[in-house]
């Protein structure tokens, strides 16, 4: 991970169409991340309905979880744009500059895409057949609407897989770059 602001994009020459991409991945995260405040108060609220007056609620736990999936689905995105994500440093960090670009290349087509569109449409399908049958918690006084939280997985692949459409723009522009 760079020593750049987590909430900016990764460095490097930006292309007008990664750029837009990355903008919008960027504008959804700002947003997404506000859900901390309200993940925060569920936890507090379910804590002090829990310990205090002992009588914990299965719809702020589910909520918590529900809430955790969001952040961490849409985080994803976030981080590939931010270029805040996880790599095998003892591979890549000794490489030349073009070295990296093409194992990002090879990463985003041989794992990345393809693990995204797969979980995009699989996502579809489990949001369909939720909406279909209207499919809600299993516990008593869970939350309703399961589909909700399962579009989570659609909508965050979507982003997931252009976030890494726009990584290979960018890659490639480097490693065909004129010096």
């Amino acid at each position: 991970m760079s020593s750049q602001s987590v909430s900016a994009p990764a460095p490097g020459p930006y292309p007008k169409i990664s750029r837009v991409i990355d903008d919008f991945i960027l504008s959804v995260g700002r947003y997404v991340c506000w859900l901390n405040v309200v993940l925060i108060l569920v936890i507090l609220a379910q804590v002090v309905l829990r310990y205090g007056f002992g009588r914990g609620q299965i719809i702020l736990e589910e909520a918590q979880w529900h809430l955790y999936a969001i952040l961490v689905m849409f985080g994803i995105s976030y981080g590939v744009v931010t270029d805040a994500h996880i790599r095998m440093d003892l591979v890549y960090s000794s490489r030349s500059p073009k070295t990296k670009e093409w194992i990002e290349v090879f990463a985003q087509l041989l794992f990345v895409l393809p693990l995204s569109l797969i979980l995009l449409l699989k996502g579809i399908e489990l949001v369909e057949n939720a909406w279909r049958v209207n499919e809600g918690s299993a516990s008593p006084g869970g939350l309703p609407w399961r589909w909700a939280i399962k579009a989570v997985l659609p909508a965050s692949m979507f982003l997931y897989a252009i976030a890494s459409c726009s990584r290979l723009i960018r890659s490639f522009t480097i490693i065909f770059a004129k010096r």
